[in-house]
């Protein structure tokens, strides 16, 4: 447990925490009148009256259920393991980032190394249906900025968020990346990606604001982007549809004054309309991982790791000898995506000619085939 509260103190923390049919606005109205949590269970039910309903203000004087008294035990048993840790409102730990919110979590749970949250740090984030070529995108920023002093904050989620926390840890640096969960402690959401929390808690920091046991429902992880826009300095955002939790994070991060950047792609793309958006509205355009730093700044005086591109990666070469059918092929293929009936209409060979070109042409890495069965350049 890393806690600078004494353990009656947190235990009165927790309790409040899991109170049922009290939200967190009401728990800091009767925080902002009484004082610490302790000292709103030693209030008569009269005065607690005064602030909430007489059936709550009963609940709060009276002795927690058996239910709630269990997994506050749960709660603080699991803090007792090494490296899990409870960070209440009032704890010196408590990232004070989060005071710029309105509605800023009453505790938080963490796993990992609490240090973590003294960098500087960027949210990257996107859509979870991503392509090849944003994950790419997302995967080789990441491992730069890293690189450069800075933490990469995301949400575990599927696509953009995973490629962005896989790139962090490939730079190997003790500062590399924070998870924030919309599921309690105990679980995470996807399932497919345990191994990459576990490895996020070895080596960055894992939090959350639900309690053990929460399972992922959509509105948590709209809850959870606040906290992830909260803690960052700024906010890229490289995949994202015009309907997407990544564009609400994007504005959460610009009400608290957080720099909103977003990474441009093809104007036919629905997972880049979301994008182009914010740019309209005034996000930064970046075409690499250096137009952040000239924003925000290099954290770290470190030197520039040759082997870790500072954007997507570079466009392989094509081959001196390359086939000329294959050149026939390549030629017409755009960075858009086209689907092999259109690029069979542009070139003018057999459906049987094109199918070996494209094949040919991925296994040298100068196309690749998104989810949809388009190709696009490399």
């Amino acid at each position: 447990m890393n806690t600078t509260a004494s353990t009656s103190e947190l235990y009165a923390w927790v309790r409040l925490s899991l109170e049922p049919n009290l939200n967190s606005t009401v728990a800091r109205l009767l925080l902002a009148n009484f004082g610490l949590p302790h000292q709103v269970y030693e209030q008569s039910v009269g005065t607690l009256s005064r602030y909430v309903s007489t059936q709550l203000a009963a609940q709060l004087h009276a002795r927690p259920s058996d239910d709630i008294e269990q997994r506050i035990q749960q709660a603080l048993a699991w803090a007792q393991s090494p490296n899990q840790h409870i960070l209440c409102l009032a704890d010196s730990q408590y990232p004070s980032a989060l005071f710029n919110l309105h509605d800023p979590p009453l505790i938080l749970y963490a796993k990992g190394h609490l240090d973590q949250l003294n960098y500087q740090a960027l949210a990257m984030v996107g859509a979870r249906s991503s392509t090849t070529t944003g994950n790419e995108n997302a995967y080789h920023f990441s491992r730069f900025l890293v690189s450069q002093g800075w933490t990469i904050i995301s949400g575990l989620a599927s696509g953009i968020d995973t490629a962005a926390h896989q790139g962090a840890l490939a730079a190997q640096r003790p500062n590399s990346t924070i998870a924030v969960l919309g599921t309690g402690m105990d679980l995470v959401y996807p399932a497919r990606n345990r191994d990459l929390a576990h490895q996020i808690a070895a080596q960055g920091l894992l939090i959350s604001e639900y309690p053990l046991g929460t399972r992922g429902l959509p509105h948590h992880f709209l809850q959870r982007n606040r906290l992830v826009a909260a803690l960052s300095r700024g906010v890229l955002v490289v995949e994202a549809a015009l309907k997407s939790g990544s564009l609400t994070t994007a504005r959460l991060a610009s009400e608290i004054g957080r720099d909103v950047f977003a990474i441009p792609g093809s104007i036919h793309s629905p997972l880049h309309k979301g994008c182009h958006q914010l740019i309209r509205n005034g996000a930064k355009l970046v075409e690499s991982a250096e137009h952040i730093l000239e924003e925000l700044g290099h954290n770290l005086p470190l030197p520039f790791d040759h082997s870790v591109p500072a954007s997507v990666k570079p466009s392989p070469p094509i081959p001196d000898q390359l086939d000329p059918m294959l050149l026939q092929v390549l030629t017409v293929i755009s960075y858009d995506g086209m689907s092999p009936d259109q690029i069979q209409n542009q070139c003018g060979l057999s459906t049987a000619q094109v199918g070996a070109a494209l094949v040919q042409l991925e296994l040298l890495n100068l196309i690749t085939q998104q989810q949809d069965g388009r190709y696009l350049r490399t």
